[in-house]
Parts: C-alpha cells; sequence; structure tokens
C-alpha cells in the first residue's frame, strides 16, 4: 500500500506594535480595528465644562492613514451636530469642507474650529448658552471612510424645583419647558439632577426632566417620599404621557450677565407697583432663576421678602440665621399671594449689554 504524501500548511501569525507619543488616560475615547477603516476619530475629554457667557472647546481630532500614502483623493468633511436629550435625533451646528463652512440655527456666529494643527477638528463654543447643555457630535467625512466621538459639554449651576401659582403637579411636559424659560432656566436633565442630589438637594414633588421622564431626589428617606426603609436616591416614575400626565418640573440655571438686587424703597408694594419700580430703576422684575443662581453662584443673602416676575415671593438666604431659615441655606419660598396686598419689596434684575 503506498502511502499519501500529505502537505502541512504551517499559518505565522504575528503581532505589530506602534508607538504612539501621546498617553491614554481615562476618559479617551479610542477605536481598536484591524484591517478596517483608515481614518480614526478621537477625543482627549468626553466631557467639558463651562458656564453660561463663557466659551468652551470641544475637542477632536482625526488620524488618517490616507496621508501615507500620498496626496488626498478627497477633500475631508467635518461635521458637527448636537444630540437631542432623547438621543433620538441630531440638530446640526457646524459643517466644513475645505475653505467652506456653515454653522446653523442659534449657533450662527458662535462656533468655529480650533484649527490648531492639520488634524484638528475641535469646535470652539463662544458665548455659551442654557440651550448648548448637552451632547455633541463630531463626524468626519474622506471619501467612504468616516469616524465619530461624542462629547458632552457641561455648565455650572443650579438645579432648582418649580411650580406654577396653579400648584403641585399642573404642568404637562411642554408647559414645564416653557415655565423654565420663562425664569431664566431650561428643564434639568437627570445628569444635572443627579448632580443637585449628590450636594443634597432633596425634594419630595415629582418633576419633569428634559427626557420626558418624571423623578425626584431624596437624601432623607421618609414616610411620604418613598417610605421610611427606603435608601436615599433618585425616584423615578419612568417616561409619562408628554401632553395629557401633569408634575412639576425641575430648572436648571446658570451664571448670568448682570445684577440682581433687592432694590430699596420707601413702602411696600403690590405686584404692580413692584413691577413698575423696577422699570423706573432701570431694571426688570427678577426672575426665579436669577434668584437662585445669585444664591448660589454669587452667595447672595438677604432677609426680606420680595416679588418676582411669576409673582411669587421668595428670598434668599446663604447664612442660616434666626428668624432667616435657621436650619439650612436656601431659597425661601413665602407663596404666591395676592397681588394687591401691598406687603413685600421687589427683587429686581439688570442686565449687562
Amino acid at each position: 500500500m503506498k502511502s499519501l504524501p500529505f502537505l502541512v500548511l504551517i499559518s505565522v501569525c504575528w503581532v505589530e506594535y506602534h508607538t504612539v507619543d501621546s498617553v491614554l488616560e481615562p476618559g479617551i475615547l479610542t477605536h481598536v480595528q484591524e484591517n478596517g477603516p483608515r481614518l480614526f476619530v478621537e477625543a482627549e475629554q468626553t466631557k467639558v465644562i463651562s458656564h453660561r457667557g463663557g466659551n468652551a472647546t470641544l475637542p477632536c481630532r482625526f488620524i488618517s492613514d490616507f496621508a501615507a500614502t500620498g496626496p488626498r483623493s478627497h477633500k475631508i468633511r467635518i461635521k458637527w451636530t448636537k444630540l437631542t436629550s432623547d438621543y433620538l435625533t441630531e440638530v446640526d451646528v457646524f459643517v466644513v469642507m475645505g475653505h467652506l463652512s456653515r454653522s446653523y440655527g442659534n449657533y450662527q456666529g458662535r462656533v468655529y474650529l480650533q484649527g490648531a494643527s492639520e488634524n484638528d477638528a475641535s469646535l470652539v463654543i463662544t458665548d455659551i448658552t442654557l440651550d448648548d447643555y448637552g451632547k455633541y457630535k463630531c463626524e468626519v467625512i474622506e471619501g467612504l471612510e468616516d469616524d465619530t466621538a461624542v462629547i458632552g459639554l457641561d455648565l455650572q449651576g443650579i438645579v432648582f424645583p418649580y411650580f406654577p401659582r396653579l400648584g403641585r403637579y399642573n404642568l404637562n411636559f411642554h408647559e414645564a419647558q416653557k415655565v423654565c424659560q420663562d425664569q431664566d432656566s431650561i428643564i434639568a436633565s437627570f445628569d444635572q439632577l443627579y448632580e443637585a442630589w449628590l450636594f443634597g438637594l432633596d425634594w419630595c414633588n415629582a418633576g419633569w426632566l428634559n427626557d420626558g421622564s418624571v423623578q425626584y431626589p431624596i437624601t432623607k428617606p421618609r414616610e411620604p417620599c418613598g417610605g421610611r426603609n427606603a435608601i436615599p436616591g433618585i425616584r423615578n416614575y419612568g417616561y409619562r404621557d408628554k401632553d395629557k400626565k401633569r408634575y412639576d418640573v425641575f430648572c436648571f440655571t446658570s451664571n448670568f450677565k448682570g445684577r440682581f438686587y433687592y432694590l430699596i424703597h420707601p413702602t411696600k408694594l403690590t405686584y404692580e407697583e413692584a413691577v413698575q419700580a423696577c422699570l423706573n430703576d432701570g431694571s426688570q422684575i427678577a426672575k426665579v432663576g436669577q434668584m437662585y443662581a445669585a444664591w448660589k453662584i454669587l452667595g447672595y443673602d438677604r432677609c426680606d421678602g420680595g416679588w418676582l416676575a411669576d409673582g411669587s415671593v421668595r428670598y434668599p438666604i446663604s447664612k442660616p440665621r434666626r428668624r432667616c431659615s435657621p436650619d439650612e441655606a436656601a431659597v425661601r419660598f413665602v407663596g404666591f399671594p395676592d397681588k394687591k396686598h401691598k406687603l413685600y419689596g421687589v427683587y429686581c434684575f439688570r442686565a449687562q449689554n
């Protein structure tokens, strides 16, 4: 019997190592691919923190293997978009290809590429607004190749609970968005509420968040607020019907450009007199969000109840003392009194041009 010759195929594998000049740090977005695309996009930070009126640079750079094989046959297109709070859609922010660029919506005139190097796609946002808060996507396209990175823009500020004159649990989602805007703020995100809870926010009334969920923060468990034996945390009602369901709302505000102050006046004022007194002083009657920002960020302290634009009466205490919030620093809520009552002063706000 003849023996059959056989062929042994030997497969050789090797690992190729590349050295890089930078050190990977926590939070850096990286891409690991084999025999895949030749275009890579990365962000050295996943979150950038700024404040209203400030500037921010959202980091993004790309690495292209095309450059090593000769002149580029395709122009590189860089596109920045903002993700909506539900992550279902994207809003155009800025697009550039070669010498052509375009900004969109309220970003017009406020955004541009940093351009620190040939591969730098970082976006600079100037004169930041409350609506700029959120997550942004940097997309780089070269021919058929493309890659993306996501960077969050966070704002320094404060979350506060809000309900209107009608009382608690009277706002659907759309009305909640509007009342926050009316009070110089935006509807808060879960991340903002969570951070506020970490710093001690305790509120036993459920409120809308910007993703359409309804939640509330508890630091001191008690019977009416999820039970005495429950652990501290964010209580979550889940996503509710934005048109039919009614709750309070959690708003978020940040730094402002202007002056917040209690108007020294010889007499107490009705609401209409309060509005006019601020106008006579070259200002506007202050909004709830402006009081919270002045209290939290500037440490504003005044033990006098005063009218605000929504018809409520409040006063900010940053230094607890007898007869003025003895137990904690807080914005104290007197209520929504009859606007004809001549019992209170007024807080005004003068915007800085």
